[in-house]
């Protein structure tokens, strides 16, 4: 199931954090690039000192511990949530009721 689950991801091309087991760490904001028989790559980025550093690991399929993906978020610096009010006139969509003025 996991095999299957990690092809998903690969092909959405989706962010993702994975647990490796055997290492005993997280890897956050990663790309899996490909799944090859038992073999994931992942590749990610680093910083430190005010460097980045971009990274490409290949791991087995049985040292991914945990795959876990965002799915949704909101700006902090943004006080003003927006609605659906501010959506296009196209999307919106409004609730129907019952005429009750009908005789």
């Amino acid at each position: 199931m996991l095999h299957r689950k990690i092809y998903q991801l690969c092909t959405e091309g989706r962010e993702v954090s994975v647990f490796l087991r055997d290492q005993q760490r997280w890897i956050d904001n990663a790309i899996i690039l490909s799944l090859e028989g038992d073999l994931v790559t992942i590749r990610y980025e680093t910083e430190e000192d005010d460097e980045v550093s971009s990274w490409e690991e290949m791991v087995r399929l049985e040292s991914i511990g945990s795959v876990s993906t965002k799915l949704s978020s909101v700006s902090r610096l943004s006080s003003e949530i927006l609605v659906s009010d501010d959506c296009p006139e196209a999307e919106q969509i409004y609730p129907h009721f019952p005429d009750s003025n009908q005789d």
